[in-house]
This record gives C-alpha cells, sequence and structure tokens, in this order.
C-alpha cells in the first residue's frame, strides 16, 4: 500500500469515527430534550402524547385534593384560559400552594397528564421571612423618625 492510500484510510477512519461520535452525541441529545407546554397548547394537542414534557401554569385554587394513601396528590392547572388534571404521586414542594404557579414534568395519560417530577415557582418578590421582617421592622423606624422629625420645630 501508498503512503497515499495509508493517508486516504487513516483520514476515512478519522471521518468515520467522528461521525459515529456525533450521531450518538446527536441522539442523546435529542432524547433527553424536554419541552415545556402550556395547558391551552396540551388541549389544542400541541404536546407529545407518547413523550416526557412540562406541564407549566398555576395551581387552580380549591383544586388540590389529597388521596387516602397520603402519597398521591390530585390538582389542576390552568393558564387562565384552559386547564389539565394533574396526577402527582410524592411529596410536594414547600412552596407548592394553589394560585402559585407550577411546572410538572411527565406524560399524557388519556386526559389526566401524570407528573413525575414537581416544581413550584415564586414570584419574583419573593423574600424569606426574616429578610420581610427586617424590612419591616426598618420601615416602621424610618416612619417614627420622619414623625418625630416633623415634630421638631427649627
Amino acid at each position: 500500500m501508498t503512503p497515499r492510500h495509508k493517508r486516504l484510510v487513516l483520514a476515512a477512519t478519522v471521518l468515520g469515527g467522528t461521525a459515529v461520535a456525533v450521531a450518538l452525541v446527536v441522539n442523546a441529545f435529542r432524547s433527553n430534550l424536554v419541552f415545556f407546554y402550556s395547558p391551552s397548547d396540551v388541549v389544542a394537542q400541541q404536546a407529545p402524547r407518547d413523550r416526557t414534557f412540562r406541564l407549566g401554569g398555576l395551581v387552580e385554587s380549591g383544586s388540590v385534593k389529597r388521596q387516602a394513601d397520603g402519597v398521591t396528590v390530585r390538582f389542576v392547572v390552568t393558564d387562565t384560559a384552559k386547564t389539565i388534571p394533574v396526577e402527582y404521586r410524592g411529596i410536594l414542594p414547600d412552596l407548592f400552594k394553589e394560585g402559585k404557579g407550577v411546572v410538572a414534568q411527565g406524560k399524557l395519560d388519556g386526559e389526566v397528564f401524570r407528573a413525575q417530577e414537581v416544581l413550584a415557582k415564586h414570584d419574583e418578590n419573593y423574600m424569606p421571612p426574616e429578610a420581610a421582617t427586617a424590612v419591616e421592622r426598618a420601615h416602621k423606624a424610618a416612619q417614627e423618625s420622619k414623625t418625630t422629625l416633623q415634630g421638631v420645630q427649627p
């Protein structure tokens, strides 16, 4: 085999190996990709029926029902236009509340969304209780000092 043929075989081998590696990476990426859909998207049948996806919206007030087994929870997610019933088996996050944002990951099972994971969202105005108390005390102190200063005549 001539040196030219050896270089050609080496280049073809490297190119083939690179193509296989890229194909494996793209396949792994595609299979782990999870899209986000609103209840309106799900009702319009834009969400996949056979794949895992994320459903996001607000937990409808009065919809949270805990089952007798103590682990299963049913609630309704809404985007204020459409609603989707959700069933989840597991411990809910501390921030999970009616009327608050939620993202559930799972699959559709008929008309019910079977969640495998539930993430509670808080708004951008969230403040830990300790910080809220400190801000409230500082606000009261500022109001008191302003009232005191107004009473003093120069």
